[in-house]
């Protein structure tokens, strides 16, 4: 007999349980996360990081209100800076459409479909460092300098972007026939706004959370490190070494994610996140631009640093790397051909839920092990800076409770999908990100 109706799974649950400390915390990060980031920028400037005025600001927060003018407060908006951000985006978008890539299938979703995502990432960024090497080649510096000189105002474009594909996918959510998220689904807009409440928002087959994932934000990295090597060879006269440091690793970390653009389509944020302001600010400007803070921090403020530093520093890049890649590429060929030669060796637990777990290999070390990698690399961007100022150490503050965070989220989530498997495979990989100390 079948089911009746009562009875089938309900596709669209609504959710009960909340992360981020709930509707409170999620009206905390729309409201305080932009402002953290003007702080941060604002906040550092040649005349000191933190500036005197913001030291003002932070010893006696009663100044803070004389500054709340409506001519202040519309300062931060660049028209030019405005026009030129979505003159960028207009073209990353026409870029994907137009530059050739294969289409490639993404992991079964809970409706037992499975959606296809255009591969061509790599090939445009490519095009976009091109053009950006023709534009130096016959306007000189000022296109790049153009970035520097209203990097506020592109700032405050990106957060009015954010909001607005935030606005856009939550009404569109609403559209009959939507998959939306098991986590962005209570009911409760502040939360469902941030959290996300569609699992897939697309236009056609151009999927918004695949394309801002890895686009905007990645490629906008790149160039304002660029832009701030810029800087400081007009400044100075000559790029230091600590400055090619941090645009070499993490350009070369941003160059990388993009080749292995695939490699998205399994990770928490395409599978089971929702796209609402999250992923929509976290990609557009807390990527786009708080990334860039060392570079920004180094042509305002340049470090020297000696041969020893120089080469400690690449070593613990490398390391990073090196687990980093190793230990992604790893998962990725074994979930896609676990009998392909270079994993065949890996021993593994199969679920009751389905998937298999790793035990061996660079997995049985810890059950995030890829983490330890990210958070050396994130180590050695910032050590470039010196220790003579903690503004561009935020980074590696913000990724650490990140990744713990992450792995909380991950671990409870694997939890709930594979129960008693789980804690089988928890026994027999004890650590969680550093073998042997956590």
């Amino acid at each position: 007999m079948a089911p009746s109706n009562d009875e089938k799974p309900v596709l669209n649950p609504k959710t009960t349980e909340f992360e981020f400390l709930g509707p409170i915390g999620a009206l905390l990060m729309v409201t305080v996360l932009p402002i953290l980031v003007y702080i941060l920028f604002l906040g550092c400037q040649p005349d000191g990081c933190p500036s005197p005025t913001l030291l003002s600001l932070l010893t006696n927060p009663t100044n803070v209100v004389p500054l709340l003018t409506v001519s202040n407060i519309l300062s931060i908006f660049d028209l030019k800076a405005f026009v030129a951000y979505l003159s960028y985006l207009a073209y990353l978008v026409l870029a994907f459409h137009l530059v050739p890539g294969r289409w490639i299938d993404g992991t079964q979703l809970r409706n037992g479909t499975r959606l296809k995502y255009k591969e061509n990432g790599f090939s445009c960024m490519l095009l976009t460092l091109a053009i950006l090497e023709v534009l130096s080649l016959s306007y000189g510096s000022d296109p790049l300098l153009f970035i520097s000189d209203h990097f506020i105002g592109l700032v405050t474009a990106s957060i009015i972007v954010s909001l607005a594909a935030s606005f856009y996918v939550y009404y569109e959510s609403f559209r009959k026939g939507k998959l939306l998220s098991l986590g962005g689904n209570s009911g409760i807009f502040i939360y469902d706004f941030m959290i996300g409440r569609e699992l897939n928002p697309r236009i056609g087959s151009f999927d918004i959370k695949y394309f801002v994932e890895l686009r905007p934000g990645i490629t906008s990295w790149t160039i304002i490190n660029i832009a701030m090597t810029v800087k400081q060879y007009k400044e100075l006269g000559y790029v230091t070494a600590a400055m090619y440091m941090v645009l070499v690793f993490q350009g070369w970390y941003a160059i990388d994610s993009i080749y292995n653009e695939p490699a998205v389509l399994t990770t928490m944020d395409i599978t089971s996140d929702g796209f609402g302001f999250m992923l929509s600010f976290g990609n557009f400007t807390w990527v786009g631009f708080l990334y860039a803070l060392q570079a920004r921090y180094l042509s305002l403020h340049p470090v020297h640093l000696s041969w020893l530093q120089i080469l400690f520093i690449a070593g613990l890049n490398a390391t990073g790397y090196y687990i980093f890649r190793s230990s992604n590429n790893e998962k990725n060929i074994f979930r896609n051909n676990p009998d392909d030669s270079r994993v065949k060796h890996l021993k593994y637990i199969k679920t009751k839920a389905g998937p298999r777990l790793i035990v061996s290999g660079w997995w049985g070390k810890a059950r995030h092990i890829n983490y330890l990698g990210d958070w050396l690399m994130a180590w050695a961007w910032c050590l470039p800076c010196g220790f003579d100022n903690l503004f561009p150490y935020f980074y590696i503050i913000y990724f650490t409770v990140l990744l713990v965070h992450r792995e909380l989220r991950d671990e409870e989530k694997c939890s709930k999908k594979y129960g008693k498997d789980w804690i089988t495979y928890c026994r027999m990989v004890k650590w969680r990100i550093i073998p042997g100390i956590y």
